[in-house]
């Protein structure tokens, strides 16, 4: 059964996904993105920006196959298919198509009343189902750092 916690009350949501991430691929796991496709596009720029020493390699997924094949991060708008990549970090609304198949699911949730009303929709969805569900309050944290 899928590992799934939510990481919430991020006051920014796009860069905490890129401190993650960073933290995600520096522990050699491999990771598939998912949200809207102007989330992603956004989150695609940011990667390739918010650090001056850190590099996270990622590609979408109209990459070529071979490119899919070895990068460590993907983005796509829907995830179903990339369960090879092990975790799946959900950036966007809805519940991803496909999250039961991957070994852990990452749900990020700002403090934006909209996402975090889907935030406890998609964690009512997932409870109902019998997922065990972990909890980490990023307002308590001094900078919400990853």
């Amino acid at each position: 059964m899928t590992d799934i916690a939510f990481h919430f009350n991020t006051a920014d949501k796009l860069a905490y996904g890129c401190r993650l991430l960073r933290k995600i691929y520096q522990s050699g796991a491999k990771v598939a993105v998912t949200a809207e496709p102007a989330v992603l596009a956004e989150l695609d720029t940011l990667l390739w920006a918010f650090s001056g020493t850190d590099f996270v390699p990622h590609c979408t997924v109209d990459a070529s196959p071979a490119t899919l094949a070895i990068t460590p991060v993907v983005l796509a708008a829907s995830p179903a298919g990339f369960s090879q990549q092990g975790i799946l970090v959900n950036l966007g609304h809805d519940v991803p198509a496909g999250f039961e198949g991957f070994e852990r699911l990452i749900e990020v949730v700002s403090l934006s009343p909209e996402d975090a009303q889907a935030g406890r929709s998609r964690w009512k969805h997932y409870a109902a189902r019998g997922y065990t569900l972990k909890r980490h309050d990023l307002a308590h944290r001094a900078t919400g750092a990853a």
